[in-house]
């Protein structure tokens, strides 16, 4: 175990009457705190602007730019940094406004020193104990390999909730979603996190097998079954004996091997093409569709009996464009693997406009098109260490028009401006705050806008 002293913390102390600020500068020195003094808030935002402070000491009031503006400045740049305010007035009211402004604490003057030092402490221990679960999440999903699927908006943490709950069952899954979202990623995850996980995980693609092979493919066959058949040979489900079988693209398999799957999942036994010796089989079976399989249900072109044998258990995997928060992340995690396979080039990073351009885009292609448009600018920037929106393809270097007026239908009546643009605004915040879990600053984030001004508007639509 290390007896290395922990770093010292950095903190910026804000305050405009000289005499106090110094004083409280030299008594927070000698608890070991490396202590940066401004004077004004514009000097403040200067320091800010200069360097990575770990904590924020500042007085509320203060001339020209004030203390709020000070903060939203400082959680613009540095969203972890910790924040305590000096006031002058201890109300409950006052408390509200520091707590809404994001600081972790306050402290109302005149105040004793060692009040001060417990606040900050106090400050610091919530930010080790969030850094600490953060980290032991991490873990927790490392742990059970469900790492593979990157994500942090609430919509990816609630299906890695789902896919750890569902692992520990036996039950059929069937996971739905668009091309590309990584439905077999969610279930080698549900595998891997499974009892089964020491056994195969087998996995076929019912599309991309000619209907004539697929029945052979899934269930094997004897020597002479049909031309070509020259010895015995094990099927898929046959292979996944006591693991998990992943049926992607069910919705493509033809009524008579419907049947013949429905039969598997009920009485767990199958023939081989060509046999009549009947094999027993242990297996859990996961399918995935990017089809409506109700409404082929309800056209007549599938199996009503076998939908609901397979849609034991619902998962639906998000597309990007409904997780875009992620986009970054996922971008990242594509060029550090590229990195790691070319380690002569060092790391190669994406510039916010390309951030950016990537997160306005619509991704009809999902994470699988996401991933090739990174390998695409890595293989074209050679030699460089950051990915530009130049990097990216045309159609992705501007941020598209994501509402048309033309589309507005506007009759002799003529339209209500300022409710449709409310209406728009107002479901804009909504879907960003949806996205953050709630959380306002991540939500500003996601807008491009201060998280003050999120706050306001927030005010002026619920008075509308």
């Amino acid at each position: 175990m290390s007896t290395e002293n922990p770093a010292p913390l950095h903190l910026l102390l804000v305050e405009d009457e000289a005499a106090y600020r110094e004083v409280v500068a030299e008594r927070l020195s000698e608890q070991g705190y490396r202590v940066a003094q401004a004077a004004t808030g514009e000097e403040a935002l200067e320091r800010l602007s200069g360097f990575a402070f770990d904590i924020l000491l500042t007085d509320l009031r203060l001339p020209g730019v004030d203390g709020r503006q000070v903060l939203d400045e400082a959680f613009t740049r540095y969203p972890d940094i910790i924040a305590v305010v000096i006031t002058g007035f201890g109300t409950v009211k006052e408390a509200v406004e520091v707590t809404r402004l994001g600081a972790e604490g306050f402290i109302t003057k005149p105040f004793q020193f060692e009040e001060l030092v417990h606040v900050l402490q106090t400050a610091v221990e919530k930010r080790r104990l969030r850094a600490e679960n953060a980290y032991l999440r991490e873990q927790l999903r490392g742990r059970y390999h469900l790492g593979g699927i990157i994500g942090q908006t609430p919509v990816i943490l609630k299906l890695l909730e789902l896919l750890e709950t569902v692992a520990a069952t036996t039950s059929t899954v069937l996971v739905t979603g668009e091309t590309g979202t990584g439905k077999e990623l969610a279930a080698r995850a549900i595998h891997d996190a499974s009892p089964r996980r020491m056994q195969r995980f087998v996995a076929i693609n019912c599309s991309a097998i000619p209907e004539t092979l697929l029945e052979a493919e899934l269930f094997g066959h004897v020597r002479g079954a049909f031309t070509g058949a020259i010895a015995n040979r094990q099927g898929r489900v046959e292979q996944a004996h006591r693991g998990t079988l992943f049926l992607d693209e069910v919705g493509t398999m033809s009524p008579s091997l419907q049947v013949k799957l429905l039969r598997v999942l009920q009485e767990r036994e199958f023939e081989r093409v060509g046999d009549s010796q009947t094999i027993k089989v242990d297996v859990r079976v996961i399918a995935a569709t990017n089809s409506d399989l109700q409404q082929m249900v309800h056209a007549g072109t599938f199996r009503e009996d076998l939908f609901y044998r397979l849609n034991v258990i619902p998962v639906h995997v998000p597309a990007l464009r409904d997780r875009r928060a992620d986009i970054p992340l996922l971008a990242q995690h594509f060029l550090d693997r590229l990195s790691h396979a070319m380690p002569s080039r060092g790391r190669v990073t994406l510039a916010q406009d390309a951030q950016q351009a990537l997160m306005a885009f619509g991704w009809p292609g999902n994470v699988r098109q996401l991933e090739n448009v990174m390998e695409r600018a890595f293989a074209l920037s050679p030699g460089r260490a950051q990915i530009e929106v130049d990097d990216l393809p045309l159609e992705m270097r501007s941020r598209p028009v994501v509402a048309s007026a033309d589309e507005v239908p506007m009759g002799e009546s003529g339209v209500e401006f300022d409710q449709l643009v409310g209406d728009f605004e107002r479901n804009l915040i909504r879907r960003a705050l949806e996205q953050s879990g709630g959380n306002k600053r991540l939500a500003a984030n996601l807008l491009h806008i201060k998280r003050t001004t999120l706050i306001e508007k927030l005010k002026r639509l619920e008075r509308q």
